[in-house]
């Protein structure tokens, strides 16, 4: 479906596809972004593109961390409180630089809501989260032979 959409939209379809993959939406962009790259699209733009979506994407999870995510967490999703004290914990020990990690799979949509809903600087926040997605991107450009170093 991702990919449809890419070859249908080009850099505006990665936009969506790399924003709709950092909500808590189950989707990938990798595999848009390596088709991308196989095409006739510039590498610096794809890279640009996605990291943008991908990080906008990531700054809704954090907007709903700050405005709701309490009440979702003790309401919804369940969260018991010795979860929610060792979100606390990794964050008072890594800080803001944990959120470079926000690429992951599986761990990087909780990492930026529990950011929001931790209060997380958003200058910190955007900075690290914008890094990961980044770097995430550019390594699967250079997996695929596009960008190397």
């Amino acid at each position: 479906m991702i990919e449809a959409v890419v070859q249908n939209l080009g850099y505006a379809g990665l936009f969506l596809a790399s924003f709709l993959s950092a909500t808590l939406i189950p989707l990938s962009s990798e595999g848009a972004v390596a088709l991308m790259a196989g095409g006739k699209f510039n590498p610096v733009m794809i890279l640009t593109v996605a990291t943008i979506g991908n990080s906008l994407g990531a700054l809704v999870n954090y907007l709903v961390g700050i405005w709701g995510g309490r009440f979702l967490f003790s309401r919804y999703i369940k969260i018991k409180d010795s979860a929610r004290i060792r979100a606390e914990r990794t964050y008072g020990r890594w800080g803001a630089p944990i959120l470079f990690f926000s690429w992951l799979p599986v761990v990087g949509d909780p990492l930026t809501l529990a950011a929001g809903v931790l209060r997380v600087n958003p200058v910190s926040f955007l900075l690290w989260v914008v890094a990961g997605k980044a770097f995430r991107y550019w390594a699967i450009l250079w997996g695929v032979g596009i960008l190397a170093p």
